[in-house]
């Protein structure tokens, strides 16, 4: 599993907190979703094999949420 902190900044509620975690849920080997409304950062661990950040960045573009930055998360 590898983890990836994506930056979106159109997280500003519960509602986007809703929409950003349900989509990337939704994706095959994506395990875990994590957003953080404060800092617009959604955490995200994943299976490689299945799935990859430029899917991620792709699905949450069509739902209006583009992600800015991809950062390392913080240990």
């Amino acid at each position: 599993m590898r983890k990836v902190v994506l930056s979106v900044p159109g997280i500003s509620c519960e509602h986007c907190e809703h929409v950003v975690s349900g989509t990337l849920t939704s994706l095959p080997g994506v395990r875990s979703v994590k957003v953080d409304i404060p800092t617009a950062q959604v955490q995200v661990e994943y299976d490689e094999a299945k799935a990859d950040v430029e899917r991620m960045k792709q699905v949450l573009a069509d739902e209006e949420y583009p992600v800015q930055r991809v950062l390392e998360p913080q240990r």
